[in-house]
């Protein structure tokens, strides 16, 4: 903190108007005339930034703020030759105001935090076998990079080993993963075993963790609706507040025949008391918070709106494939003549969706040369790849095919079925296996425990959503479902005036994310989904979703309490002047206690952890 101020203007400024003050007041007891110079020498470095502040955005915003009431006040202290008293205002208004900074600047230290967490060199390996340092933002993708034991990770890459590595600066959670080779690890992570060698695929700008900073970022620069209600009535309240502050000097004097002295000192006095400092710091120190621990706890958060909505859902749709299961199919079987599989694996290779990677993977070693790859391939949205007359896709989009019927029976295994038409005619098929994830039941339980109606919508068949619905205990469940359909689920909710969370990971639920109250893409999915949502769990675990969900819900009880606090203090010293029982330095020491007791009462968020119950589940947060 004695660095902070020393490495500050404001905190400089604050440290000679003190020591001026405090010299002016030792003087004052001796009846030494120097201590008035002495006052107003503290006065200007106590009020010089406050008086900057308020002019300043007075004139760019073409309305008065807060800081503007302060510096009033001291002036008519001085006018009215109470200089002493004008500057323990300001020395106390100062003092709160670096206070205030220094506690705001703890909320934003997440992108601080994670920016420390990235290497900012590494370590190349070169074909003739050199190793040469060079800074992490030059490599590029192909680059072989050597990541020694306990060495942080400096971008995301393919392993060319078995490794163990701590994601707790991406996921909060402390245990260490074991890694395969040819598995992805991702930048600001740590090494926890063995040396090993990774090829970078992808850019110093485009890994997890500058996705991370980024948004983080974002989120900073977009307030809660709150935030903004509060931004728009401030300069209200202080036109209101200078409107009153005359008529109840006038009321106090030629209606209540009270010295005009004492009017006036009164009238300064409610100027100081009714200033809404801490109203305003209600929210957005709060939100800044939340925003942070939601980032160091693997959920990201677009702005303070998208945190203060979550608490608030009544309604959680959820895609399947990548959300409620891995993702990571596995072929189990299929049936197709050689030359049609060669031209499928050929489409498969042009999409990114997990079901074409598991294809492509399966077969990896087939020899594509023969293909005609002159021919387009296009990708049909939620539905499957076409080139020229043959179709592979969902079974929903081939049933005006003739043989159609004759593939059914694979329809019952519980697999997710892949068909394969050419010519209005289905010529074969794919049956891939897929495995649930093990913190999906709990989550799902988790939220409809809370009252939030859970609700399947997948593209896949009947009987394998059927399988995943009983497995993670959804009840109401949607199978077969296009794009649109989702998108009109997520409408008709909102048209019963429910808060709509819509959770995907591909670029087919990209639009429902779009549509929904409260967007929520999963970190392993596609950067459509990602940038149409609203939120972004890095690490695909639901559970971080509802810790998430539970700390919206402590936000928005922080707020209230602030906004309920700050109103009372603001109300009671007004009450306390009308009765002329409140001096002016007492009045600025309430006030401005209470606009930094606001801002301690958000920084709890900060630090705020998950409680774990018997299952090992964040059900509640410590405050």
């Amino acid at each position: 903190m004695i660095q902070y101020l020393m490495e500050n203007r404001r905190g400089q400024f604050l440290f000679i108007g003190v020591i001026l003050a405090a010299i002016g007041f030792v003087l004052a007891t001796m009846s030494n005339t120097y201590s008035t110079w002495l006052f107003y020498a503290a006065i200007f470095f106590l009020g010089f930034f406050a008086a900057k502040d308020a002019i300043i955005e007075t004139i760019k915003d073409k309305s008065p703020n807060v800081d503007l009431l302060m510096i009033l006040a001291a002036a008519g202290a001085v006018l009215i030759n109470y200089e002493s008293e004008g500057a323990a205002l300001l020395l106390i208004f100062a003092a709160a105001e670096v206070l205030e900074d220094y506690a705001n600047s703890k909320s934003t230290s997440a992108i601080s935090e994670l920016m420390a967490q990235v290497p900012e060199t590494a370590q190349v390996l070169k074909e003739n076998g050199e190793v040469v340092t060079v800074p992490t933002k030059e490599l590029e993708i192909g680059d072989i990079v050597v990541v020694a034991k306990g060495e942080q990770i400096p971008i995301d890459g393919m392993i060319d080993r078995k490794a163990i590595v701590n994601e707790a600066a991406l996921t909060g959670e402390a245990i260490p993963v074991e890694k395969d080779i040819n598995e992805e690890v991702f930048a600001g992570t740590l090494n926890e075993n063995n040396a090993f060698h990774l090829e970078v695929n992808k850019a110093n700008d485009e890994t997890v963790f500058s996705n991370i900073i980024r948004m983080v970022e974002e989120a900073q620069s977009k307030p809660s609706r709150i935030s903004k209600f509060i931004d728009r009535i401030e300069s209200k309240y202080v036109i209101s507040v200078l409107i009153i502050v005359p008529i109840f000097i006038i009321i106090l004097y030629g209606v209540m025949s009270i010295p005009f002295e004492e009017s006036f000192y009164r009238g300064m006095v409610f100027l100081t008391v009714a200033s809404p400092c801490a109203l305003v710091a209600s929210a957005t120190p709060a939100t800044l918070s939340a925003i942070s621990n939601g980032a160091k706890n693997g959920i990201l958060f677009k702005g303070g709106a998208a945190m203060e909505a979550l608490s608030t859902m009544d309604t959680l749709y959820t895609d399947k494939t990548g959300t409620l299961t891995h993702g990571e199919f596995k072929v189990d079987d299929y049936h197709l003549p050689e030359n049609i599989l060669k031209e499928v694996i050929f489409m498969e290779q042009q999409s990114s969706h997990p079901i074409a990677k598991a294809i492509v993977n399966a077969f990896k070693e087939i020899d594509l040369s023969s293909v005609e790859q002159d021919e387009p391939v296009t990708e049909v949205a939620g539905s499957g790849m076409k080139k020229g007359g043959l179709y592979i896709g969902k079974p929903q989009a081939f049933k005006e095919y003739k043989k159609y019927d004759m593939y059914q029976r694979y329809f019952q295994k519980g697999n997710t079925i892949i068909l394969v038409g050419k010519e209005n005619e289905v010529i074969g098929y794919f049956s891939l296996s897929d495995q649930i994830r093990k913190q999906s039941a709990e989550a799902v339980e988790c939220f409809q425990k809370e009252g939030i109606a859970v609700t399947l919508l997948t593209g896949d068949n009947e009987e394998v959503t059927e399988r995943v619905a009983k497995t993670v205990g959804i009840e109401e469940y949607k199978a077969s479902m296009l794009p649109e359909h989702k998108i009109s689920y997520v409408l008709k909710s909102q048209g019963k005036e429910e808060i709509v969370g819509m959770i995907g990971d591909g670029i087919n639920d990209a639009p429902a994310l779009a549509n929904a109250d409260i967007g929520i893409a999963m970190g392993s999915g596609s950067s459509v989904a990602m940038e149409s949502s609203d939120i972004v769990v890095v690490k695909n675990d639901l559970l971080k979703l509802f810790y998430s969900y539970k700390l919206s819900k402590k936000l928005n009880t922080i707020i209230s309490q602030n906004v309920f606090f700050s109103i009372s203090v603001i109300l009671i010293l007004i009450i306390l002047n009308l009765f002329g029982v409140l001096g002016l330095p007492l009045a600025v020491l309430f006030h401005e206690v209470s606009t930094i007791l606001v801002i301690l009462n958000g920084l709890r968020l900060i630090g705020s952890k998950p409680k774990p119950n018997s299952s090992g589940m964040s059900r509640s947060i410590k405050g």
